[in-house]
């Protein structure tokens, strides 16, 4: 090829990768959460949160508990695995008296997150559901701010953001972890906020802290779907990737979704502080590969409802890594400019050496504000924008994996959550034999004695 052909694939390999980055930092830096109402017709009490939990105890999962009811909604239920229902029970006996009519306690068999959030939807009579992780913290006014949108009758689901909780006296390798976890939270806040501004396609509604409306997760439809998803042309039941299931049905059944970037609207929470941060990434890309390629190419929605998410969001799961994708620039660029002068040569150079270097930061401008100290961790974040490209690829690789890999237990369920299926039953058994166990007569914790009564 001559140098005028290796330079239109610069210009367009460069319009591609970065024409997204300079919409979205406009949309990003323009966006307007929506304020409490001075009249609201929804009110905390309004509101039930479900908090699923693997070990039903301990200093962070209280510490999550009290910041909830900070915000007052009308009930809280903790649903834990059975052989953790009684460490639940005593966490929640040790809780001040007066907390205790709104607090309950339910089980299932093993740990999934998925089994969990459906043992509880049934129980709830409020209008508003939030699901919440056991290691997130409450700002004071977290539920009004959510709550909010839905006065809009479009709203179905309604997300917060999100800040890493920063450790008290880390070691040198835990400050780099932590700072690596923090730039993903602040991406992603990023991308939600500047979609969200655009046209709702967040990459997904993040379940650390989110409500919906209740009469979406009780319709009987979703409640097949959510326990008994196929995937990969119905050869597996998926019951992983909870929060990219409930994130497409929104979007397949005409509600949008809203994300309330606000201070006071900012939950804190905590990820892996070593080498086991490289799993929690793993596990988040085979969950984005096992999502886009649904929304993408089977159920095909968001190619019209929310196409500038598509291109923005979406696509980026297929797209060449980061290191790859500038090596390409830098290698039409130098062909594309073969016939230059030297001077222009290097001109262009430059100009493309600064312009990289701003792509990687410009992002990351809210953190350092917040933490300027951090600027010097900044070259860590650039390398591993390169090396996660390996994590991604490796991911689509082994799309038949969910292990969690970084929580103690969280994986001795793992086979349930990609089920292989028996040929012979595809297509027939719509139910898994876990459904029945949903339906079992829920548990509640009667704090006049020590037993546990039927609801």
């Amino acid at each position: 090829m001559d140098s005028s052909s290796w330079l239109q694939l610069f210009v367009l390999l460069f319009v591609y990768r970065y024409l997204r980055l300079v919409v979205n930092l406009f949309l990003f830096w323009t966006f307007k959460p929506i304020p409490i109402p001075e009249h609201p017709t929804l009110y905390p009490k309004d509101v039930t949160v479900i908090l699923p939990t693997l070990d039903g105890e301990g200093a962070e999962l209280q510490r999550t508990i009290q910041s909830i009811l900070r915000n007052e909604p009308k009930e809280l239920i903790l649903v834990t695995i059975d052989d953790n229902l009684h460490k639940a029970k005593d966490l929640i006996s040790k809780m001040p008296a007066a907390d205790h009519g709104r607090l309950r306690c339910m089980s299932v068999k093993q740990a999934n997150k998925r089994r969990q959030m459906a043992r509880a939807v049934p129980e709830v009579t409020t209008p508003i559901i939030v699901f919440a992780d056991d290691d997130v913290d409450w700002p004071r006014r977290t539920l009004q701010w959510l709550l909010a949108p839905f006065e809009q009758p479009q709203y179905g689901g309604v997300v917060t953001c999100q800040r890493l909780r920063r450790a008290e006296n880390p070691s040198c390798s835990q400050r780099l972890w932590n700072f690596l976890g923090a730039l993903y939270l602040e991406r992603r806040n990023f991308d939600c906020a500047a979609m969200t501004r655009v046209d709702g396609g967040m990459p997904c509604i993040s379940g650390r802290t989110v409500a919906y409306r209740t009469e979406i997760l009780k319709d009987p439809a979703f409640t097949s779907g959510f326990t008994d998803e196929r995937w990969w042309f119905d050869q597996y039941q998926l019951n992983a990737d909870d929060d990219n299931f409930i994130t497409r049905w929104l979007l397949t059944h005409g509600w949008q979704n809203y994300m309330q970037y606000h201070p006071e609207c900012e939950v804190q929470t905590t990820l892996e502080d070593n080498s086991n941060f490289l799993k929690q990434c793993l596990r988040w890309a085979r969950s984005n590969w096992r999502s886009n390629i649904t929304s993408l190419f089977s159920e095909r929605y968001v190619w019209k409802q929310q196409p500038w998410s598509t291109y923005a969001v979406q696509l980026t799961t297929l797209s060449p890594p980061a290191l790859v994708g500038d090596a390409a620039l830098w290698w039409f660029l130098v062909y594309g400019t073969w016939e230059w002068s030297s001077g222009d040569k290097w001109n262009a150079y430059y100009l493309l050496a600064a312009w990289m270097t701003a792509s990687k930061f410009v992002k990351l401008v809210p953190h350092f504000i917040r933490f300027p100290v951090d600027i010097f961790l900044w070259p860590a974040s650039v390398l591993f924008g390169w090396c996660h490209g390996i994590i991604k690829w490796h991911a689509m690789l082994t799309l038949n994996e969910t292990t969690w890999g970084s929580r103690a237990g969280a994986d001795a369920s793992d086979s349930e959550r990609m089920v292989k299926q028996n040929q012979k039953y595809q297509g027939q058994q719509h139910y898994s034999d876990e459904k029945a166990f949903f339906e079992k007569v829920p548990l509640t914790h009667d704090f006049t004695n020590t037993q546990a009564v039927a609801a």
